[in-house]
C-alpha cells in the first residue's frame, strides 16, 4: 500500500507554500473559508462543525461542534476567549509543530472561524515553550494576516508555555496564562463557561483547528464520509522508535496501527520481530501484536484500553523489557507531576519507585498487587488527566506483557 492511502486534510498545504505568507495560503485558497464563515449567522457555523462530527484530536475525543455550541449560547458576557492548546509536550510528538512551522495559516483561519462562531475577538495561542521556531512562525504569520486586513476585528496572540508537561491541561494552561503557576482547576465550572480570567472560553487542540477551514470550505458531509463514523476525518501520526522510517502521515480515522506502523513506517529496524507499540506518547497504552489490527478510531483505541492522544506512535522490538521501558516513562510523570492533588503527587511517586524495585529484582507479587490497587486509585480520583492516565504504560504492560515482570520478581 504504501503511501498511497494517506490523505491530508490538515497537511494538505504543507510543504507547498511559504508558511509565513498569507500571499501563498490565499493563493492556495487559504481564508476563504474564514470569507465564508463570516457570511453565516455565527450558530449557523457551529451547527456545520457539529454536523461534521469532528472530535478533539488533542486527546479527549471531545465532540468539538458540542463544546463550541455552549459557549457560543452565553449572551451576557462581555468577552469572550478562543484559546489554541499547542502546549505539545509528549515524547515523540511534533504533529502540532508541523502544522505551526508548516502551515500557521491554516491554525489562524480556524481559530478566526472559531471566534465568528462563538462570539470571540480575542485568541490566544499557548505555544511550548521549548518551540521558538513555533512562536516565530506564529507570530510572522499573524502579523501578516493583521497587516493586510484579513482578521478583522480577531486579535490574536501567541503565549509562551511555562517549560511544564501539565500545562497541556486546558485548566492549567489558563492559569497559566493568567500569570499563575500552571496547576489544573477543579471542575465545574468549565472553561465553556468560566475561563480565562472567568470569561467563556474554548480550547481546542491545534489540529482540531487546523481542520475547521476545511469543513467550512467543503461541507459537514464530506468531513464526516471520511475515515470511521463515529471519529471521521484523518489524523496526523508521528512514528519514532525501533521503525525503519521514523517519519509523520495524516491517514483517515479507519486505517489500522498496524497498517501505519508496517506500510508506512516501513516495519522493524534490522529485520527485528515487532514487540510493543505504544500510541498518545508517555500516558498511552503499550499493546503487543495481536491488537496491531485496530481501526485508528477514537471509539475502538478505546475498547482496548488505548487512547490516539497526540498521534505519536513509538514502536518497540523484541529486544525491549517493558520493565525497562515503563520505569522511565513513570519517572518522567513524577517530574512533571504538579504536586496539587494526593493521588498525582503521592502516585506518580510509588509508582517510580515500584518500578525501581522491580526492575533490580526487589520486588514480590505483593508489591504488583499494591501497585495496580494505586494505579486504579490514580485513575479515578486524580485532579487531571495527568495523574488519571500517568499507571497506563504500567496498567496495559502488566496487562500484556506479564512475563517481563514475573522474571523480575
Amino acid at each position: 500500500m504504501g503511501f498511497n492511502k494517506e490523505k491530508r486534510i490538515v497537511l494538505r498545504h504543507y510543504g507547498l507554500v511559504n508558511p509565513t505568507s498569507t500571499e501563498d495560503y490565499v493563493n492556495k485558497g487559504g481564508y476563504d473559508a474564514l470569507k465564508k464563515a463570516k457570511a453565516m449567522q455565527p450558530m449557523d457555523v457551529v451547527e456545520e462543525v457539529k454536523k461534521s462530527n469532528i472530535r478533539g484530536r488533542g486527546g479527549a475525543g471531545f465532540p468539538t461542534g458540542l463544546k463550541w455550541s455552549f459557549t457560543a449560547k452565553i449572551t451576557d458576557a462581555d468577552q469572550k476567549y478562543v484559546v489554541c492548546n499547542a502546549d505539545e509536550g509528549e515524547p515523540g510528538t511534533y504533529k502540532d509543530r508541523l502544522v505551526m512551522e508548516g502551515v500557521p495559516h491554516q491554525l489562524i483561519e480556524g481559530m478566526a472561524i472559531a471566534g465568528h462562531a462563538i462570539g470571540a475577538t480575542k485568541g490566544y495561542i499557548y505555544c511550548r515553550g521549548e518551540y521558538p521556531n513555533s512562536q516565530k512562525a506564529l507570530r510572522q504569520a499573524i502579523a501578516d494576516a493583521k497587516a493586510k486586513g484579513i482578521l478583522g476585528d480577531f486579535d490574536l496572540e501567541v503565549r509562551s508555555g511555562a517549560f511544564a508537561y501539565v500545562c497541556g491541561e486546558e485548566t492549567a494552561l489558563i492559569e497559566s496564562i493568567e500569570g499563575h503557576r500552571g496547576e489544573p482547576r477543579y471542575k465545574p465550572p468549565y472553561p465553556g463557561v468560566a475561563g480565562l480570567w472567568g470569561k467563556p472560553t474554548i480550547v481546542n487542540n491545534v489540529e482540531t483547528y487546523a481542520n475547521i477551514p476545511a469543513i467550512i470550505e467543503n461541507g459537514a458531509d464530506w468531513f464526516a464520509g471520511i475515515g470511521a463514523g463515529n471519529y471521521p476525518g484523518t489524523k496526523v501520526f508521528t512514528l519514532s522508535g525501533d521503525v525503519v522510517n521514523k517519519t509523520f502521515v495524516e491517514v483517515p480515522t479507519d486505517v489500522t496501527l498496524r497498517e501505519i506502523i508496517f506500510d508506512f513506517g516501513g516495519g522493524i529496524v534490522d529485520g527485528k520481530r515487532f514487540k510493543a507499540v505504544q500510541v498518545g506518547g508517555n500516558s498511552g497504552g503499550i499493546i503487543p501484536e495481536e491488537l496491531l489490527d485496530t481501526p485508528i478510531d477514537f471509539d475502538a483505541m478505546s475498547n482496548i484500553g488505548m487512547t490516539l492522544g497526540t498521534g505519536a506512535v513509538f514502536v518497540m522490538d523484541e529486544t525491549r523489557d517493558m520493565v525497562d521501558v515503563v520505569k522511565c516513562m513513570m519517572k518522567f510523570f513524577e517530574h512533571e507531576s504538579c504536586g496539587k492533588c494526593t493521588p498525582c503527587r503521592e502516585g506518580t511517586f510509588r509508582l517510580f519507585k515500584g518500578m525501581c524495585k522491580i526492575a533490580n529484582g526487589e520486588a514480590n507479587a505483593n508489591d504488583l498487587a499494591t501497585m495496580e490497587t494505586l494505579a486504579r486509585v490514580m485513575n479515578k480520583t486524580a485532579l487531571c488527566g495527568l495523574g488519571q492516565a500517568a499507571p497506563t504504560p504500567f496498567q496495559t504492560t502488566v496487562r500484556y506483557f506479564a512475563a517481563d515482570y514475573q522474571k523480575r520478581l
